[in-house]
This record gives structure tokens, C-alpha cells and sequence, in this order.
């Protein structure tokens, strides 16, 4: 497919200035705003939907931090090197849990209230691959909701820091540098900001949160289309293991036909002992790891998708009758809900549940300072790949890699600010014309793009299966190629966007996980079932080629 069939949108009708613009409104988006605002630097927050409504106020088991009796950085460190499954940068997560504990007293101090014990002290519970109880919760199970106020609460009680809500981001302006210089958008709203737009800033922070929703069921909410990962493959960013997405081993199932967000079992619920169990009650995980319901997530969510072969169904159950109604109605709350909204009780009932597509532990490639390898653009949080997670997140890392990464990149803006290396950029907005993707599909395909990347590169992938997502998704490609020829090209709007981005970011998922000939971590291969140190103890780079095809090398 070639370039010159790119679609574009409008040239921006308006335009506005700041010096850091922020694209996403999760931990990390949030705090890298109000740490640039303590710098004297003006910020500006770009999201999708609402204010709250990123991908954080989801996350129900909590924040993993060394901050118990007895644990310390090293423990916490050596947990997550076993779950990256050999890939981690050791740099990068030591950074992450000598940094963790003060980040989260930090967030605290901005407003945050955990769970505490008796004493005073923060409540902590353990999640899987965890050998320590680390992980600070908040409203029981209601922990993203939590940190989400307070930060929303922060932000929007700091004048210096301007929002746009309803706002989808198209590309990256570039000075003639090639450094980053802003960015355009369109935004769904009313008045003078409608519609397609630019940004002009010294900086551009992504934080846009993950792309579950490539896939057909997900626990995401319906905004992660991995438009930030798009957005930097398009501005010429590298992105990193890209194949490996972690799916949530307990995920409630809904039946066959359930799509879109699907509500999530937190792990925190086998860190209080649930067990899980087929339907003829067997404890299968015991035997399998020493940590039991408690392994590492690839490995749970690989045991229950055998388990599902080999008892010929489509989901096992968690059991956590055990608790009782005090403790369900206590610790667990808003899953108590969900379930009983579905028409299952958890106090007397096994809890039917699947995997389904939960994290990109890959992302747009940053150093220890959030910098991708386009200048002054900087990715934290699910979209970047800082080379903490490596082949698979250990449960609730995430929370504080986007509150320790987005704290080290306000840093490094506040040093930069200083030293006079954040200079305002020149920039051709008038005639700047945002390329949504190559090519622009349908919106009514993105269903079509999740069956197909649900069917060939989900939980179970081989060369065969990723070959026929590949010539699926190719052939939407051709198909809305043929409608630009033809001078019927899809309606460029949000919806239409979307689906570009989608296409996008599941052609170079598809592209890595065919590269990757074995099993490593949430990158499971049937064709390739073991684990290759001598060939494959590597990272794989995704760029853009001049044709608009994603290349992993």
C-alpha cells in the first residue's frame, strides 16, 4: 500500500499553545501535569472522554510498592525479573522499586486515602508472583477509582493546568528539526474547539493508556485503541515487544458472544485465597507452580486456557464461597456487584471466568527519563515500554511504573526548562495535515479487526494462525484502499480514526508475535512451545516503513 493513497484530515481550524501537552488522564498523564505546573511550566491535558475516564479508575487490585514489614526494594525487584520471563531491564526496575515507595507517600500526600489496618498503617494484600503482601488497595477493590479522584481532584484545582476533554490526537508536529513541536486533534465537542485542531508546545507527553481494545474482549474501557502507540509509529517513535499482551487470567464470563470491556475478577481476590477450579471442583493450578493460584499470570491464564481444552469448555470457575458475605461486602465490593449484576453470587456461587486481553506490556520505547527516540515526544504508563514489565507485567507494577516514570519525566522537563533546552518550536500549523493511518478503514471494521486478532493472536497463536489475521487485516487495508480509488473513502471521523489506529497497532502487533518463533512470558506459541534463550533473549523494535507497513526487527 503506498503513502500517497494516505488519508488525511481537515488542516487544523484552530490552534492554541502551551509548554507541555499531556495526552491521556491516568496516573500518569495526571501526575506528569501537576509535577511540569510545580516547575512553572504551563500544562495542558488532552483526553479522549472525561477527565476520569482512563484506564485507572478500572484497576481494582492495587498499587505494589515495598512498603511492608520485612519487604524491601530487592525482594520486590527479584519478583518481577521471574515474572519478565528474562526480558525486564534490570535498570529499569530497580529504578522502579527504590523509587516506588516514596512516589506512593508522595501520591498520598496529593490526596490519595488507602485501606488501613488497625494500626494505622497501610493495609496490604499479595497478588500472583508476589512472595510479599506489597500491594497498597483503597475502597477494598476500588483502588484505580481512588487514586483517580484524588489526581482528577488536584488537577482540576490548579488553574495552570488547562484540559481538553473529548478530544481524540491525530499526529505529531515536528519542527524542521524533527523535534516535537505539538500536535493536532479533533475534538468532539461544541464551540471553539470543535472540531480538528493543533497544539503547539515544547514538549508532548503520551499517556494514552493500552490497545485491549484490539482484541474482542478485553478489560479495557472502549478508549484504549492503542491511539498513542499509532500516533508515535506514525511520527517515525520505535516501538517495543509489541507481542506481548498480557491477558487476565479471571476475567467474569459472559457467554461466547460477549464483547467490548469485559468486568475484571481482580487477583487481589486469589491473593485472599480463592482458589480456582473446573467445574467439577478440582484445585488445577495445585502442582503446576509453587505459587499455585498465585503464579505468575501468563502462567495462570495458560493453565486455565488447558484446562478449558482439556475439559472441552469455554471457561473454568474461582471459588471464594470461603470468605462469606462480611468479607465479599467488605474487601471486595464493586466486584461483589458486578457479579451479582450478572446474576451470580459470589458468597454461594463459583465464579465462571476466562482469560481476556488485560495489558501491553510493549509499547512506544522510552529511556529511564520517558524519552522515546523522537525528541521532546516522551511516553509513561501502558502505552510506553520502559523495560520494566519485559514478557509479562507482574500484578499491580503498573500503577506505580506510570507514578514513578511520570514523576522522572516532569523531572527531566523541569531540568531541561532550566537549562534553556525547552525553547519554544516553529511550526507550520496552517498548513499541517493530520495522516490518520494508512489506510483510513470503515468504522463498522473494528469489530471485524478484533475477531480476527481474538482469533490468530490471542491468548493461543502459531505462524498458521497469524498468517491468516495477517491476510484478514491486509485485506481490510486493500478493501478501504479501493474505496479511496474509487473516491468513497470512509467518513474521517472519530469513529473512523479509531479503527485506523486499531488496524494499525494490530498489523505490528501481528508483525512482532510472527517474529518471535517461541514461548516467552504472555507470548504463547503452540508451534513453538518452549522457551529459546539462544535465539530470542532479545527485545523486538517495531518502526513504520515509507509503505505505511509496520517492519519488527
Amino acid at each position: 500500500m503506498s503513502v500517497s493513497h494516505r488519508l488525511t484530515a481537515p488542516a487544523p481550524g484552530w490552534t492554541t499553545t502551551t509548554d507541555v501537552v499531556v495526552v491521556g488522564s491516568g496516573v500518569a498523564g495526571l501526575t506528569v501535569a501537576l509535577n511540569a505546573r510545580k516547575a512553572g511550566l504551563r500544562a495542558m491535558v488532552v483526553t479522549k472522554a472525561m477527565l476520569d475516564d482512563g484506564s485507572t479508575r478500572w484497576a481494582q487490585g492495587g498499587i505494589a510498592a515495598a512498603l511492608g514489614e520485612g519487604d524491601t526494594p530487592e525482594q520486590h525487584l527479584d519478583d518481577t525479573l521471574v515474572a519478565g520471563a528474562g526480558l525486564c531491564d534490570a535498570e529499569a526496575v530497580r529504578t522502579l522499586v527504590t523509587e516506588g515507595p516514596d512516589a506512593v507517600r508522595r501520591l498520598i500526600a496529593v490526596g490519595a486515602e488507602f485501606d488501613l489496618d488497625a494500626d494505622g498503617e497501610i493495609l496490604l494484600t499479595r497478588e500472583g508472583g508476589h512472595h510479599r503482601r506489597r500491594i497498597a488497595h483503597a475502597g477494598g477493590d476500588a483502588t484505580g477509582a481512588e487514586i483517580s479522584r484524588a489526581l482528577v481532584t488536584a488537577v482540576r484545582s490548579d488553574p495552570g493546568v488547562e484540559l481538553i476533554e473529548h478530544a481524540l490526537v491525530l499526529d505529531l508536529l515536528t519542527d524542521a528539526e524533527g523535534h516535537a513541536a505539538g500536535l493536532t486533534l479533533h475534538v468532539m465537542g461544541e464551540g471553539q474547539r470543535d472540531g480538528v485542531g493543533a497544539i503547539r508546545a515544547r514538549a508532548v507527553v503520551l499517556a494514552t493508556g493500552g490497545m485491549g481494545q484490539v482484541f474482542s474482549a478485553t478489560t479495557n474501557p472502549a478508549v484504549s485503541t492503542g491511539d498513542g502507540v499509532a500516533l508515535a509509529l506514525r511520527a517515525g517513535a520505535e516501538v517495543t515487544d509489541l507481542e506481548f499482551v498480557q491477558f487476565h487470567p479471571t476475567v467474569l464470563w459472559l457467554g461466547p458472544e460477549a464483547e467490548g470491556q469485559q468486568p475484571l475478577v481482580s487477583e487481589a481476590v486469589r491473593g485472599e485465597g480463592a482458589y480456582l477450579v473446573d467445574a467439577d471442583e478440582n484445585r488445577f493450578m495445585v502442582g503446576q507452580h509453587e505459587l499455585a493460584e498465585l503464579a505468575p499470570r501468563d502462567i495462570v491464564a495458560k493453565a486455565i486456557t488447558r484446562q478449558m481444552q482439556l475439559k472441552g469448555t469455554e471457561h473454568m470457575y474461582l471459588d471464594g464461597r470461603h470468605f462469606g458475605a462480611d468479607m465479599w461486602a467488605t474487601r471486595f465490593p464493586t466486584i461483589l456487584a458486578s457479579c451479582r449484576s450478572h446474576g451470580i453470587d459470589p458468597v454461594t456461587e463459583l465464579i465462571p471466568v476466562a482469560p481476556a486481553a488485560h495489558y501491553a506490556s510493549g509499547g512506544v520505547s522510552t529511556d529511564l527519563r520517558g524519552r522515546t527516540t523522537v525528541p521532546g515526544l516522551y511516553a509513561c504508563g501502558e502505552v510506553a515500554c520502559t523495560g520494566v514489565h519485559g514478557a509479562n507485567r507482574l500484578a499491580s507494577n503498573s500503577l506505580l511504573e506510570g507514578l514513578v516514570f511520570a514523576e522522572r519525566i516532569a523531572a527531566d522537563l523541569a531540568e531541561r526548562h532550566r537549562s534553556g533546552e525547552l525553547p519554544e518550536r516553529s511550526v507550520d500549523v496552517a498548513g499541517a495535515r493530520a495522516a490518520v493511518g494508512v489506510p483510513l478503514p470503515a468504522p463498522e471494521s473494528r469489530a471485524e479487526i478484533q475477531r480476527l486478532m481474538s482469533r490468530g493472536a490471542g491468548v493461543l497463536r502459531s505462524a498458521e494462525s497469524m498468517a491468516a489475521t495477517a491476510a484478514g487485516l491486509a485485506a481490510l487495508a486493500e478493501q478501504a484502499l479501493a474505496h479511496v480509488a474509487e473516491e468513497k473513502p470512509a467518513d474521517p471521523r472519530v469513529e473512523t480514526w479509531e479503527a485506523a489506529n486499531l488496524h494499525l497497532v494490530a498489523s505490528a502487533l501481528v508483525a512482532a508475535a510472527a517474529r518471535r518463533e517461541e514461548t516467552r512470558g504472555c507470548h504463547w506459541r503452540e508451534d513453538f512451545p518452549d522457551r529459546d534463550d539462544t535465539h530470542w533473549h532479545r527485545h523486538l523494535i517495531t518502526t513504520l516503513a515509507t509503505t505505511g507497513t509496520p517492519v519488527t526487527g
